[in-house]
Order: structure tokens, then sequence, then C-alpha cells
């Protein structure tokens, strides 16, 4: 930080403004903070301001920003082979499938890699409709899967609502007992009916023209919405049922954020984990260091392409720098037991002092989460659980940055979400930061 320019941080404002248009914004209305470098869970300004990354930017930089075993990979593939086309073969896109594979378990067994999570989604759709000959595929209303055709529409917020241009799309509600659409009073009574809700979808829709259904683990922007007991395998069990293809959506739950390598497997009952047909990644696999997805792709799917042409592909697909970057942190991350620190964070800090914070706050409604992965469900009346207004959320990011704290909001929540590496010395500063930031905004309110 000691060579910091302010007069680099204003430039970089200047041609932002100028020239860049962003995602999802009004773009008259913007004032985006200049990020001028980032170690660890820390990222800074030109002007010297730190913060406490407990967004990860947008929940990737699960090692944390520039850890240095990852970087000299990026180095070091540059030096030897910085680009290849898909149809060759290379050696860090071999090791980059074997490692991923290893982690998702002996029911998989090949990797095609894409460029990001949106187009994962894109082609474990396809893949679904072309083993199973048919078309319409189910995914919930909460839910987020990506910018792109296919996954915009089978996004169930609001940004599916402009983009609907792609056909064989439905919808169904998933279980979320604190804001019930199934008059639940308990997780068990919540996952039942969410699943005979499910059923009637599939019955109705027609069981014969459904290729898939399509699912977050646990859904990440819609609210950190850990499935009740028994939902999994009871998707599952209807998934087998119906002859439909099982997609695990783990763009954002996956690669530690949740504890283990992926959210299913840190979600595993008596009976072990709820296994899909295909797993959907990126984000954590190299914390965004390069951009990189993928479909992770059971034996039986695999198999089908065997002899039938799988008509996709992208001109990045397996690029050798992303590849060196996943090699690089998925060894990283075992080496340095960071997925197991993710599991130790969540369990022994950040879930009794989440817990603490709602206690001691009424505008928290609702805790919850797992590992490195937590939502404060904000409301404006405990009893009516109404959410708060985005007035109230936009002065809680207000106060969380002035002390020193980069924050993750969605509609009516403040996400938790720090590096997978993140220590209890910084969990306790953040908490502290969150108490201060509460206590000044509910005192505006009363």
């Amino acid at each position: 930080m000691n060579d910091l320019n302010p007069a680099d941080g204003e430039l970089a404002y200047d041609l932002d403004r100028a020239h860049v248009f962003h995602s999802w914004s009004a773009q008259g209305a913007l004032t985006p903070l200049v990020i001028a470098g980032g170690a660890g869970c820390d990222v800074w300004d030109y002007d010297g301001n730190s913060y406490l990354d407990f967004s990860s930017q947008l929940v990737n930089t699960n090692i944390g920003h520039q850890h240095p075993a990852v970087v000299a990979a990026i180095k070091a593939q540059a030096d030897v082979l910085t680009t290849v086309a898909p149809a060759h073969a290379n050696l860090a896109r071999g090791e980059a499938a074997k490692r991923i594979l290893a982690r998702a378990g002996s029911t998989f067994g090949k990797v095609f890699f894409t460029n990001g999570g949106a187009d994962a989604n894109e082609n474990a759709m396809r893949m679904a409709r072309l083993t199973t000959g048919r078309d319409t595929v189910l995914s919930t209303y909460r839910s987020y899967h990506g910018n792109t055709g296919a996954a915009v529409v089978a996004t169930g917020d609001w940004r599916r609502v402009p983009n609907q241009f792609a056909r064989g799309h439905a919808h169904f509600f998933g279980p979320f007992e604190y804001r019930s659409e199934f008059w639940a009073d308990s997780p068990e009574q919540e996952s039942q009916r969410a699943l005979q809700h499910l059923e009637r979808v599939i019955q109705s829709e027609g069981s014969s023209s459904i290729a898939a259904i399509l699912l977050e683990t646990i859904p990440g922007t819609a609210g950190v919405l850990v499935p009740p007991p028994g939902y999994l395998r009871g998707v599952r069990e209807l998934a087998d049922k119906y002859g439909i293809v099982l997609i695990f959506d783990e763009v954002m739950c996956g690669f530690g954020r949740t504890g283990g390598w992926f959210a299913f497997q840190s979600l595993a009952d008596d009976d072990g984990p709820v296994v899909p047909d295909l797993i959907t990644f990126a984000k954590g696999v190299n914390s965004g260091y390069v951009p990189a997805g993928g479909v992770i792709i059971s034996e039986s799917i695999a198999q089908a392409f065997e002899t039938q042409v799988f008509p996709g592909g992208l001109t990045y697909s397996g690029h050798p720098l992303a590849m060196a970057s996943i090699v690089a942190a998925l060894d990283a991350m075992e080496a340095e037991g960071i997925v197991d620190n993710a599991l130790t964070i969540g369990t022994d800090h950040l879930a009794p002092g989440l817990a603490e914070l709602a206690a001691k706050h009424p505008l928290i409604g609702e805790v919850r989460g797992l590992g490195v992965f937590w939502a404060l469900d904000l409301v404006a009346d405990p009893v009516s659980r109404e959410p708060v207004s985005g007035v109230v959320i936009g002065q809680l990011k207000k106060e969380l940055m002035a002390r020193g704290l980069l924050p993750f909001a969605a509609d009516n929540r403040i996400h938790v979400v720090p590096p997978c590496i993140v220590t209890p010395e910084e969990v306790a500063r953040a908490l502290a930061i969150y108490d201060e930031a509460f206590t000044a905004v509910e005192s505006t309110l009363s």
C-alpha cells in the first residue's frame, strides 16, 4: 500500500464513469468504489483506506485475494502456453479436471469447462435435454443461475422477467421455512409440503416433457436458503421416479464455501450425500483469478456422448491460464486446510457470533447458513417479518463501509460471506463492525 497514488484512484473513477457499462444498474446512479489492491481478506483503495472483504467480491474469492501460489501458477503457465484451442489436449486442463473429479466423487467421469457459471448452467441444461429427449427445465423462483439466454430464464428472481426469450422453462417454490409458501410450522413439514408441491408441478407440466430439475444446492443470492432435512433426497427420488436429470448448481456454494468441497456433501444425511447427475461450478474453483467454470458430468451422461456428438463448445473452454489457477487453488486449499477452516469458522465463530448479534438487534429476523456462507434476514417488524426497505439496507452498507467492512447486500439481507481463509480474529473484528453499524441504523429508526 506504500506506493498508492490518490491521483490514480481519481483517474480510475473518471475512466470508469466515462467508458464502463455496469451490470444490473442504472448507469447514471453509480458511484463505484475504486479498488487498488488486495491481500487475503482485505482490499484497499488508492487513498489507503482498507476494507475487510466480507463479500468475497461476488462470493468467489474463497482462497482470498492474491494467494501467492495461485498467482505464481498463472505466471508460470503464461511462460509456457498462454492459450490453446479446446480441441487439443493440454496438461493443465487434464490436471484440473482430475482434481475436480477427485473431490466430486466416484459417480462422476468427465468435466466440460466453460468461462463461468452461467454458461456452465447453459451446457448442463443442454446435456439434460439431449440425453432425455425432453425440453422443459424446472427451477425455483428463489434462484439465480446466470445472465445468459437459458440461464437467466431458469433464474427465478426479478432478473428473469425482462429477459424471457428462451423456451422450455417452468418454475416452482422451494422450501424456505422463515417465509414459507406452504404454511409450514416445522422444517420437516416445510420439506414434505415443498416436495408435494414439486411433484404436482411435475405432473401438471407433464412428467414426460421434463428434462431437468435445476437447483442451487443452497440458493445463494436468494438468501442462503439451507434446505430442510429430507428435501434434497426427496427431489432426487422424484427425479428418479419420473426419469428427470437432477442438476445441482454449485457455482456459488461449491469449493469450500459451506465447509465441504461441495455443498451437497456438506448436507449429507445418515444415508450419505444426495448425489446429482450434473454439477455446475465456477467462482470458488479458482476464486475467480481467471474466468472459469464447468459442468461435472456423471459417468452415465458422459457415456451418452461417446458416439453422439455434443453440439456445444467455447473458444476458451479449458483455457490454460484458468486451468493452472484451478490446479494451484485446489492444491493450496488441500495443503493449507482451507476447507476445514471454513467449517471451523462457521461452527465455532460465525454461528454463535451471528446468533448473538441477532439476539441484540431487532432488525435481524433470522440468521441462516453454514461454513462461511450466511445471511441476515432483516425485518421492519419481527412479528410480521415484513422485510426492511432498500433505504435501510443502503444505510447499513454506508455504516459498514465507514467502519472498514465491504458488505454483500441483496434485497432485505446482509450476506456474511468472507473468504474461506478468514481467521477468528477477522471474524471478531467483523462482528464488532456489524454490531456498531446495526446500532447506528437502529438509532435512526426508533
